[in-house]
């Protein structure tokens, strides 16, 4: 995505829809066990931007506080898991891959939380692996 592609995205049922201008500036797998609980997946693939270039257009996602610094948004319809945000990054807004009309305009760049990757799902490409967060001064590659 180049930075004048305007992208859109949505939950399951349609209650809640978004637009993006431009590309995300990072965009990882994350396997921490609090995305798997609130997503019901064992892993998600994440995308994020400053919050200026996301608009929401139709409704407005629900938040839950999944700790004392993070909100986890979701549609209160359909329950599907939309976006993170982490209350010291407030020009920030983390959105779902998945959720966009197209998510092959993204690729992850890296993974986050591999210590809570299940053991069954392999995934085989060239981006640096991190135990935990991504700030860890050694990875797995």
């Amino acid at each position: 995505m180049s930075d004048d592609i305007i992208s859109q995205g949505g939950c399951l049922c349609g209650a809640i829809r978004y637009q993006i201008v431009g590309q995300p500036f990072d965009a990882d797998y994350c396997y921490c066990r609090q995305c798997q609980r609130s997503s019901g997946a064992v892993v998600m693939s994440w995308m994020d931007f400053k919050v200026n270039k996301v608009s929401w257009l139709i409704g407005k996602v629900t938040e839950f506080a999944s700790s004392e610094k993070i909100k986890r948004g979701f549609c209160q319809q359909c329950g599907c898991s939309l976006s993170y945000r982490h209350q010291d990054y407030a020009e920030y807004i983390t959105l779902s891959i998945a959720s966009l009309d197209n998510p092959n305009l993204v690729s992850p760049k890296y993974h986050i939380y591999t210590d809570s990757q299940v053991k069954w799902l392999k995934i085989d490409d060239n981006c640096k692996r991190y135990p935990q967060a991504r700030n860890e001064s050694v990875s797995k590659t």
